[in-house]
């Protein structure tokens, strides 16, 4: 049989990843991307750091690059929060010492490049792809739209080039193909907190640190290198917004006003605040995601996300893992079921996980310093480690389980119904730990469970 030529447009995290995959399977493949190669390159200050969870470290042990990954990752089991006048307080991510893992997006896709190519991948940097023949998977390549372009033939094209995929671009041209983006009105820019002069980290390094102010907040996630990587979420216009923040004096004081207690930590705050860019955030989605048997899109270019639960590189590896169990049940004959059969399963799952991304940026920057939603928090942990079978929270539904998103969402909705009537009991301030309150949530649950079976 003949090995399948197979392209990638895109080098990041999931090209990368998926081009190992493929490679695992003895196809030829080549990985085109437009930028340089980013291992010869210094880090651009778009980076909001990743948080590694069980979906992505299945996919990466499957192929046994887990713990060569784990070696740049640092566990991070709670969130610490940093709230004015307040002591600095924890929210524990699962139990049993779950914890979801911060890596540096450029160190890693470095690693996962170099892994590819040692596994014999090409790939093609500085080459631009400027148009795509979907039925004869061709790409066309050149150093401008108007120069004159080199041709390639393939079996197969996989667009895994970000939220404005040139391949998903060709592909919204074709008849009955939806599409929609969506900008929040946040936007963010990557800071920083140096290590300590002997290398050790300024705050705990085995948390995500967030300072929430409302409708803006700053996160820190930590680095080997004992440095942590902040990222400022906030308005881009309005009160409280980047274009108020013009000048270095504008800046600090700001700082001073919402986050005294980070200048001490972030000496290079106004060169990083000036050097690094204001970047947007999008939700993207589209359907459908595969051309025949010819073109597939996989990860951001199909499914776009805000990064507020950490989940983006996660649903674009759990892609390549569900690719990958289709082809090993479905064998190399029929890649047109196997492109059907994926993008059925994957596409409401990244609705669900766009729409609880959505959803987690309001908890973090507002919610987690409300009372009434930390006690909320309190009553369902207490509840869910006296009754596991009965009540997984959507966190962990999220994070730390291989079950669809679409089912956590769902769950989660029903759960945040139960909730709803549990925080209305009277005095429920004082009786949240009693038999009282776990009776009535055990009485709701049978409620739900007899109505879903009517």
């Amino acid at each position: 049989m003949q090995t399948k030529n197979i392209a990638i447009v895109g080098s990041g995290l999931v090209g990368s990843l998926l081009a190992l995959y493929l490679r695992k399977r003895h196809y030829k493949v080549t990985v085109f991307d437009r930028r340089p190669d980013i291992r010869k390159v210094q880090f651009s200050g778009r980076s909001i750091n990743l948080a590694m969870s069980v979906r992505g470290w299945k996919t990466l042990d499957q192929i046994h690059i887990g713990d060569a990954v784990r070696e740049l990752a640092i566990p991070m089991y709670k969130r610490t929060m940093h709230i004015p006048d307040e002591p600095v307080y924890h929210q524990y991510y699962g139990k049993d010492g779950e914890a979801i893992y911060s890596i540096p997006r450029g160190i890693l896709n470095r690693k996962m490049i170099t892994l590819a190519e040692e596994a014999g991948v090409v790939f093609r940097f500085n080459e631009k792809v400027w148009d795509i023949n979907l039925p004869e998977a061709k790409l066309y390549t050149g150093e401008t739209e108007k120069s004159e372009w080199k041709e390639y033939q393939y079996d197969m094209i996989f667009g895994c080039d970000g939220a404005f995929s040139r391949i998903r671009h060709k592909m919204q041209r074709r008849s009955r193909f939806n599409y929609s983006q969506k900008f929040l009105d946040t936007g963010y820019k990557e800071l920083g907190i140096p290590p300590n002069t002997d290398g050790t980290h300024r705050l705990d390094k085995n948390s995500l640190h967030i300072w929430p102010r409302g409708k803006f907040m700053l996160i820190a996630l930590p680095n080997l290198d004992g440095s942590f990587t902040c990222t400022l979420f906030m308005p881009h216009e309005g009160e409280n917004s980047f274009e108020q923040l013009t000048n270095d004096a504008d800046v600090m004081s700001f700082w001073e006003k919402h986050f005294p207690d980070t200048i001490a930590l972030m000496p290079t705050l106004l060169k990083d605040f000036k050097d690094n860019p204001t970047s947007a955030l999008v939700t993207m989605r589209c359907y459908p995601w595969t051309y025949w048997d010819k073109v597939a899109l996989v990860g951001d270019s199909a499914h776009a996300i805000v990064p507020f639960y950490g989940q983006g590189m996660n649903a674009g590896f759990e892609d390549i893992s569900v690719l990958d169990e289709l082809i090993e049940t479905h064998g190399d004959q029929d890649w047109q079921v196997i492109f059907e059969m994926y993008q059925k399963s994957r596409k409401p799952n990244a609705d669900a996980i766009a729409e609880l991304s959505y959803r987690n940026f309001i908890e973090m920057s507002s919610k987690t310093a409300d009372p009434g939603f930390l006690l909320q928090k309190k009553i369902e942990k207490r509840f869910s480690e006296k009754h596991p079978d009965k009540w997984v929270p959507l966190y962990s539904r999220v994070t730390f389980s291989h079950r669809p998103y679409a089912e956590a969402l769902k769950t989660g909705d029903q759960q945040a119904a139960i909730m709803n009537k549990v925080m209305q009991m009277d005095n429920i301030e004082n009786i949240w730990d009693t038999e009282e309150t776990e009776r009535y949530i055990l009485e709701l649950l049978e409620a739900e469970k007899y109505k879903l079976q009517r």
